[in-house]
């Protein structure tokens, strides 16, 4: 019951918060419920560590010989610190809405809906459990963003991305076909040898790293409260398949390339980071990025070391994309997630470069100028002036807005000291050493140099060929192809051909069963 109590803490405000839409517009306090349900399970997630492991199980699906499996979450050092980070978020969210126009109180109640989701499917314990809410995240996205975009090029983007995630979804369930054909029920527990390599490119193909493609080209104006929930919740979701990959079930021949391909992805995303003319532009680079760095982590034999990352995501990123209201005195809010990037002891990301027995340490190496752009990136974006100044907002707001912010950097701080297995460490002290002085020295750059330049474009010669903008051409090519199909057949069953169509196409079903039948 401790699994679910935070989720129904924020169901049952998301429920009362649509109620109120309805029954009662005119309700003053909806923002008063939408945060005190927020901290509640803000509060409940801590109740996980008095039992950890624990899990919960529905009944079994019939028929049994089909559905080995039944859904069941599991919450482990894996799952609490992923739950923590976005339940942290979604309070977040909720709390800096005060200085943005976003009061609308469905919003905050997609915002914990899709929060609820996603520790749905961080402690997804077996294949067909994580299927099921992946499904209803990318459902939920791919209705959010379609209702949000405009045009048929951005609709097509949209599709793409969605069908991308799909073909990661089905690589979940090919790794446990091959588990289950070599006699293995697969379970995230102890996930068999032969299905972790399939499992890692099911992660990176829904994150866009394996192979290296953003799965939206741009921004829309899902921009700071529920468009930082919806981005950085759904990559969370996928994220935490990486922890539950051995080191000993990556023994493949491909994981040399896949770090050739991490690390493209890791350095293209840093850069474009760093050039990025605000962090909201920048913030498909930001998810890919810290994306690949995790898969790194992963293909590195340090499964732990990628919820440094995955975490560090979720707090980093919500701690600037939330800072929209700018005040010299409250800049050192932001730049307290630099501490979880840096890789410095007991920060989050400490144990991220640390290897596996099978893994040699220059492999680290490419990676380390990715992190340091990261970082650099992080201080210039946090320096900007921001949408509005805090000073020209109530007093009120002055202590809830920060308090929201405080949230995200508190949880940094907790999970690097005691958040998983490989919380609290030493790390790599040459490794820490290394990305920093990269970081300090890009920093300079951006500060003195980039500020100079005209922003990279999206629409350069280097980032076509970095999104593999062949490959969207072909999948576009596949969509107008399925589309004009359909039109055809809708055309067709429309109108006065449509009843001759519908009474031919019942002759023909009515025939097929009457020959069965004999």
């Amino acid at each position: 019951m401790l699994i679910l109590l935070p989720i129904l803490f924020m169901l049952i405000t998301a429920l009362t918060l649509v109620i109120l839409r309805f029954v009662r517009p005119n309700f003053k306090y909806p923002w008063m419920i939408a945060a005190g349900g927020s901290v509640l399970a803000l509060i409940s997630i801590f109740l996980w560590q008095i039992r950890l492991p624990q899990s919960i199980s529905m009944a079994p699906w019939q028929p049994v010989n089909l559905f080995f499996f039944a859904p069941t979450w599991l919450a482990d050092g894996i799952s609490w610190p992923y739950a923590l980070s976005m339940i942290a978020l979604a309070a977040a969210v909720i709390w800096t809405s005060v200085v943005r126009a976003e009061s609308s109180p469905s919003a905050w109640a997609a915002t914990l809906l899709l929060t609820a989701l996603g520790i749905l499917a961080v402690g997804a314990e077996n294949p067909l459990t994580l299927v099921l809410v992946w499904s209803a995240i990318d459902l939920a996205e791919l209705v959010a963003m379609l209702r949000s975009t405009e045009g048929e090029e951005q609709n097509q983007g949209v599709v793409i991305a969605f069908a991308a995630r799909l073909a990661g979804t089905g690589l979940v369930l090919w790794a446990n076909l091959v588990s289950t054909a070599g006699g293995i029920l697969m379970s995230f527990r102890a996930t068999p040898a032969s299905a972790g390599i399939y499992l890692l490119i099911a992660a990176g193909l829904r994150l866009g790293v394996l192979p290296l493609h953003l799965p939206y080209r741009k921004e829309n104006v899902l921009r700071r409260g529920f468009g930082t929930t919806l981005r950085l919740v759904s990559a969370a979701a996928s994220l935490s398949l990486l922890a539950r990959i051995p080191a000993s079930a990556l023994k493949s021949s491909l994981v040399p390339f896949l770090l050739v391909l991490a690390a493209v992805a890791a350095l293209y995303a840093g850069w474009m980071w760093l050039r990025a003319s605000d962090e909201i532009l920048g913030r498909p680079f930001w998810v890919l990025g810290m994306a690949s760095l995790s898969v790194a982590a992963s293909l590195n034999g340090n499964p732990s070391g990628s919820i440094g990352w995955g975490v560090m995501l979720i707090l980093g990123g919500g701690l600037l994309f939330l800072f929209s209201a700018r005040q010299r005195n409250i800049t050192w809010l932001p730049l307290l997630g630099l501490w979880g990037l840096s890789t410095l002891p007991f920060s989050p990301t400490a144990s991220a470069w640390q290897t596996g027995n099978q893994t040699f340490w220059l492999a680290v190496i490419p990676f380390l100028p990715a992190q340091g752009l990261f970082m650099a990136g992080f201080i210039r974006h946090a320096l900007h002036p921001g949408e509005t100044s805090l000073e020209s907002q109530e007093r009120w707001t002055k202590v809830l807005y920060p308090t929201g912010l405080f949230m995200l950097a508190a949880m940094a701080i907790l999970l690097g000291i005691w958040g998983w297995e490989g919380a609290g460490n030493l790390g790599q002290w040459w490794a820490a050493v290394i990305a920093n002085v990269l970081a300090a020295g890009f920093t300079a750059l951006a500060l003195t140099v980039l500020v100079r330049l005209k922003p990279a474009s999206s629409s350069s010669q280097w980032t076509r060929l970095f999104r593999l903008e062949w490959v969207y051409k072909t999948m576009t090519v596949f969509y107008d192809f399925f589309y004009r199909i359909a039109g055809l057949l809708t055309s067709s069953l429309e109108g006065e051909g449509g009843l001759l169509w519908s009474l031919l196409l019942l002759a023909l079903i009515l025939s097929v069963l009457s020959t069965q039948g004999r």
